[in-house]
C-alpha cells in the first residue's frame, strides 16, 4: 500500500474560508463517488461552515479526561479502522490534549498518510514555525501552536485561500466569524488592516517560494535547460564600470512595465582575483540595485559569456541587459566581445538587450602598474642565492670526479637563477644568469679555465642558457609582482568599499572613521585639524589615540583637505603609494564634519521655522479664541455692575455662570498653551512609576458630562509605567475631544486591553470621522478638523496629548471606527513583573491553544 497524498489549504488569516473551501472540496469528491469522511472539523459556531458539514460522514471523536474536564480529539484508531479514501482533518497545527495518541495533530495526519489514506487539511500562515517571531512582531500575539515548515512543504498540493483585509473585516462585521460580543475587540486588536495586510503578504511570498521550488524541481527532474517565461526575470551584466548605473536603471524601467518582474544584477570576476573593476563603483551599483528592488550577485568565472549565460539559465531568466562595449575599434582584434558572444549563444529563450551609454568606445583602460615591495631580507637572500650560489655550486661540481655533464650543469645553474628571481626579484636573477654564464664558460666548457669556447654547440648552449634564464626570471618576477599587486589592490578595495558604504549609509561618526584610519595605517594617533583662514590657528575637530598633534607640520604624515583642513597622523612615515587611500579617508572625514554641521544647522532652522509658525498661530489664536471668552466675561461683568437695570436673581445667576464658563475656557486654553510651550522647549520631564489604569482614567473624566462615557477597564490588566499626571492630561484631552465630536446623546467608549508588553487604551466615538490624509494633521499644533466650530479651542489638545504620550515612551494614533467614527489609540508600556492574564488579549479562535 502506497503513501497517501496530503492537500493543504493555507490561509492568510483566520476567517478567510479555509475550512469552508475544504468542505466544499469534500462535497465535490463525494458527488464523484469518492469515499470521503470528516475525521475532525472545527466550525467554531460559524453557521455557514456548520451547514457545509451536512451530508458528510463524520467519525466520532475520542473523549479524553484531563484535569477534571473532558476534551475531544480526533480518533486516529477509528479513522484507520474505517480506512476511507479521503479524510478531512482541520487545523493541522493543533496541539492535542495530554494523554492523546500523539502530541501534535500533524503527527496524527502522518499516521493516516502512512496507512495510504489521502488527507485534506488546513493551516494558517502564522502557525508556520519559521514565521513565529515575525508574526509576533506584527500582531503582538505569540502563536503557541505551530507546525514545522517541512511538514507543510512536503504536502503534495498547497492551495492559498486569500481575501483582502477590507473584505475580511466586512465579513467579521456581518457576524460570520465571531460572536457580536467579541467583534469590536477583535477588529481593534488582531484584525487591524495593517496586521491583515502583513499576514497576507507573508502568505503570498511563502506560497510563491513554494511554487518556485516546484518549478525548479520539475525542470531538474526533466533536465529542462530552456527558459520558461512564467515570470519576467531580468539579469543585468555588470563590469564594475561607470555604465553599470545606466544598465540598472534601464532594467528597472523594463521591470516596471510588467507586474511581478524581478531584477538580478550579476558581476562576474575571474578566478585569479585580478580585475580592473572599481570596488567603489561596484558598491554604489550594489546599493542602486537594492534601491530598485533587485538583488546583487557575485559569480566567479574565467569565461565571462559562458558564466553569464549559465547564471541566467540557472535562475530561469527571460532577459539579459548588457552595455555596449567600451572597446576601441582596434581592440576587436582580440575577439567579438562579451555582448556579441552572449547574443549569439543565448538561443531563442533568452532576449539580450544591448544598451548604449556614454562610455561606448572610450576604452577600458589598463590598471596602473605597481612595483612589488619586497622586504630587505628577501632582497639580500636573492642576491646571495644569485651571486654566491653559482660560486658554491661550481666548487661543489669541481670537487666531483665525474661531473653530471654540461647539460645537467646548465639545469642546476638555471635552478639557482629561478630561485634568485623568486626571492629577490629580477635584478638578482639577471646577476645570477650573468655569473652562471661566466662560471659555466670558465670551469665546465672545454677548453676549461679559459673564456674561450671551442665547440660551437657549447657556445649555443651557453647562449640559450642565458636567454632562458633571463626569460624565466622575467616571468617569475612578473608573477611575484602581480601576486603582490593583487593582495594590495584587494586590501585597498576593502578599504574603499568601507568608505563607499559609510557614505551611502550616511554614517556621521567622526571618531569611528578616525579610529579606522589609525588601525589601517598602524598609527599612534590621528587628528583632523581645521582653521578658519590661512592666518588663523589650527583647531582640532576630532582625534583618536594619545597625544594628537596641534599642527600639520608636527605630524609624521599630513594629508591636506582643501585649503583649511588637514588629516594629521603620528607614528611613522607612510610610503607614497599609501597616500591615495589616505586621501580617500581624509576626504570622507571632511564630508562627515560638513554633514554634522549641516544636520545641526538644519535642526536649528527647523526649530526656528517651527517657532515662527507657532508664534504666528498663537497670535491668530489670541486674536480670536482668547478674546472671545474675555469679551463674554467683560460683557457679563459690565452688565452686573450696571445701575440702570434691575437684574433678577435668575439673570444674575445666568451672568455669573457665563463668567465662570468663560474663565474655565480661558484656563483650559492657557493650560494647553503652557503645555505646548514646555513640549517645544523640551522641559517636560516625566516621573515614571508603575500604576494601574483604573486609578488614573476615572479621574480624567471629570470634565465631561455624566453618562457620556462607557468605561471598560479590566481589573486583570497589567500595571503601566507612566507619569500619572501626564497620563491624566492625555486621557482628559482625548476624551473631551471625542465627546465634542460624538453625536448628541450617544456615549463614547473607553476600553483598555493588553497586547504582549503593551497596554492599549482606545477612545471610540461614532462621529463623522477623519479622512486618512488628515489623520496625522490633527495632531499638529493649532490644527482643527474642518467641522469644528469656532471658539471651542485653539487646536492644541491632541498635539499636547501626543507630545505627553511620546514623552512617557508611548504613542497616540488615530484609526477609523468600524461602522463610522474615529478611534484614538493610546499605547503604553506595560510595567514588568505582573503578567497579563491569558484571556486578556483577544486572539482568533484558530490561534489559541
Amino acid at each position: 500500500m502506497g503513501r497517501g497524498t496530503l492537500r493543504i489549504y493555507l490561509g492568510a488569516a483566520p476567517g478567510v474560508g479555509k475550512t469552508y473551501a475544504m468542505l466544499a472540496e469534500a462535497h465535490r469528491r463525494v458527488e464523484r463517488g469518492t469515499d470521503c469522511v470528516v475525521a475532525l472539523v472545527e466550525h467554531h459556531d460559524r453557521p455557514r461552515t456548520e451547514v457545509m458539514l451536512h451530508g458528510l460522514e463524520q467519525i466520532p471523536r475520542s473523549e479524553i479526561d484531563y484535569r477534571s474536564a473532558v476534551f475531544t480529539e480526533m480518533d486516529v484508531d477509528a479513522v484507520l479502522e474505517r480506512a476511507p479514501a479521503v479524510a478531512l482533518v482541520d487545523e493541522l497545527a493543533h496541539t492535542n490534549v495530554p494523554g492523546s495518541r500523539n502530541a501534535k495533530r500533524w503527527q496524527d495526519v502522518e499516521e493516516l498518510l502512512k496507512a495510504g489514506i489521502d488527507v485534506i487539511s488546513t493551516v494558517n500562515i502564522q502557525h508556520l514555525e519559521s514565521l513565529g517571531d515575525v508574526v509576533e512582531s506584527i500582531t503582538g500575539v505569540r502563536q503557541q501552536e505551530t507546525v514545522p515548515d517541512e511538514v507543510v512543504r512536503r504536502a503534495d498540493q498547497i492551495e492559498l485561500v486569500d481575501m483582502s483585509p477590507q473584505a475580511l473585516r466586512r465579513r467579521m462585521a456581518h457576524g460570520n466569524i465571531y460572536q457580536p460580543d467579541k467583534l469590536d475587540a477583535a477588529l481593534s486588536n488582531y484584525f487591524r488592516p495593517g496586521n491583515l495586510t502583513a499576514l497576507r503578504e507573508l502568505a503570498l511570498l511563502w506560497t510563491a517560494d513554494r511554487v518556485d521550488e516546484y518549478l525548479q524541481q520539475y525542470r531538474g527532474e526533466h533536465n529542462i535547460r530552456t527558459t520558461w517565461q512564467a515570470r519576467e526575470r531580468i539579469v543585468v551584466g555588470l563590469t564594475g564600470g561607470p555604465e553599470g548605473r545606466t544598465l540598472i536603471r534601464r532594467a528597472s524601467r523594463m521591470a516596471a512595465k510588467g507586474s511581478g518582474s524581478e531584477i538580478l544584477a550579476v558581476y562576474i570576476a575571474r578566478s585569479d582575483g585580478l580585475t580592473s573593476a572599481s570596488p567603489k563603483e561596484l558598491a554604489v551599483q550594489r546599493t542602486l540595485v537594492e534601491d530598485v528592488g533587485g538583488t546583487f550577485h557575485h559569480v566567479i568565472g574565467d569565461d565571462i559569456p559562458a558564466a553569464l549565460l549559465e547564471f541566467a539559465r540557472g535562475v530561469n531568466a527571460t532577459q539579459i541587459v548588457l552595455g555596449s562595449s567600451r572597446r576601441k575599434t582596434w581592440q576587436y582584434i582580440y575577439g567579438p566581445g562579451v555582448g556579441a558572444t552572449v547574443a549569439r549563444e543565448s538561443g531563442p529563450d533568452l532576449d539580450v538587450h544591448i544598451v548604449t551609454h556614454e562610455e561606448v568606445a572610450k576604452g577600458r583602460g589598463l590598471p596602473i602598474a605597481r612595483g612589488a615591495r619586497l622586504g630587505r631580507a628577501r632582497i639580500v637572500s636573492g642576491w646571495l642565492v644569485g651571486v654566491a650560489g653559482p660560486v658554491l655550486l661550481s666548487l661543489l661540481l669541481r670537487s666531483l670526479e665525474n661531473g653530471p655533464g654540461l647539460a645537467n650543469d646548465v639545469l642546476l645553474f638555471l635552478f639557482l637563477t629561478v630561485a634568485a628571481a623568486l626571492l629577490g626579484g629580477l635584478r638578482p636573477a639577471l646577476a645570477s644568469a650573468a655569473v652562471g654564464v661566466m662560471l659555466l664558460n670558465y670551469w665546465f666548457t672545454p677548453p676549461t679555465q679559459t673564456l674561450t669556447v671551442q665547440d660551437p654547440e657549447n657556445f649555443v648552449a651557453i647562449v640559450i642558457f642565458f636567454a632562458v634564464a633571463v626569460a624565466v626570471s622575467s616571468v617569475v618576477d612578473l608573477a611575484a609582482r602581480r601576486t603582490h599587486q593583487a593582495a594590495r589592490l584587494r586590501a585597498e578595495s576593502e578599504i574603499l568599499s568601507f568608505l563607499a558604504g559609510s557614505v551611502l549609509r550616511g554614517e556621521t561618526a567622526l571618531d569611528a572613521l578616525l579610529e579606522r584610519v589609525r588601525e589601517t595605517f598602524a598609527m599612534e594617533s590621528v587628528a583632523l585639524l581645521e582653521r578658519a583662514s590661512d592666518v588663523d590657528p589650527w583647531t582640532c575637530a576630532g582625534f583618536v589615540g594619545p597625544a594628537p598633534v596641534a599642527r600639520p607640520d608636527d605630524a609624521d604624515v599630513d594629508m591636506p583637505v582643501g585649503d583649511n583642513m588637514a588629516l594629521a597622523l603620528s607614528g611613522r612615515v607612510l610610503p607614497a603609494e599609501d597616500r591615495r587611500v589616505l586621501g580617500a579617508f581624509a576626504a570622507q572625514a571632511a564630508v562627515v564634519v560638513d554633514r554634522q554641521r549641516l544636520v545641526s544647522e538644519a535642526d536649528r532652522a527647523r526649530r526656528l521655522a517651527e517657532g515662527n509658525r507657532i508664534r504666528t498661530a498663537l497670535l491668530a489664536a489670541v486674536s480670536h479664541d482668547l478674546r472671545t471668552p474675555l469679551a463674554g466675561i467683560k460683557a457679563a461683568v459690565s452688565s452686573l455692575r450696571s445701575d440702570d437695570v434691575a437684574w433678577s436673581p435668575e439673570d444674575e445667576a445666568e451672568l455669573l455662570e457665563g463668567i465662570e464658563d468663560g474663565a474655565d475656557r480661558l484656563d483650559h486654553l492657557v493650560g494647553n498653551l503652557l503645555d505646548m510651550s514646555r513640549l517645544q522647549t523640551g522641559t517636560v520631564t516625566p516621573l515614571i512609576r508603575e500604576i494601574d489604569l483604573d486609578e488614573v482614567v476615572p479621574m480624567a473624566l471629570g470634565g465631561v458630562p455624566e453618562g457620556s462615557v462607557d468605561l471598560d477597564i479590566p481589573e486583570t490588566l497589567p500595571m503601566v509605567a507612566v507619569d500619572p499626571g501626564l497620563l491624566e492630561r492625555v486621557v482628559a484631552n482625548v476624551v473631551e475631544n471625542a465627546v465634542k465630536y460624538s453625536p448628541g446623546g450617544e456615549p463614547i467608549a473607553v476600553a483598555a486591553s493588553a497586547l504582549g508588553e503593551r497596554v492599549e487604551l482606545r477612545v471610540v466615538d461614532r462621529g463623522r470621522g477623519v479622512p486618512d490624509e488628515a489623520k496625522e494633521r490633527i495632531f499638529e499644533p493649532f490644527q482643527r478638523y474642518g467641522d469644528a466650530p469656532r471658539g471651542v479651542g485653539v487646536g492644541l489638545g491632541l498635539a499636547v496629548s501626543r507630545g505627553f504620550a511620546e514623552a512617557m515612551g508611548g504613542t497616540l494614533d488615530a484609526e477609523d471606527t468600524p461602522g463610522g467614527g474615529l478611534t484614538m489609540v493610546l499605547t503604553l508600556t506595560a510595567a514588568p513583573g505582573r503578567e497579563p492574564a491569558q484571556d486578556r488579549a483577544v486572539l482568533p479562535a484558530e490561534a489559541t491553544p
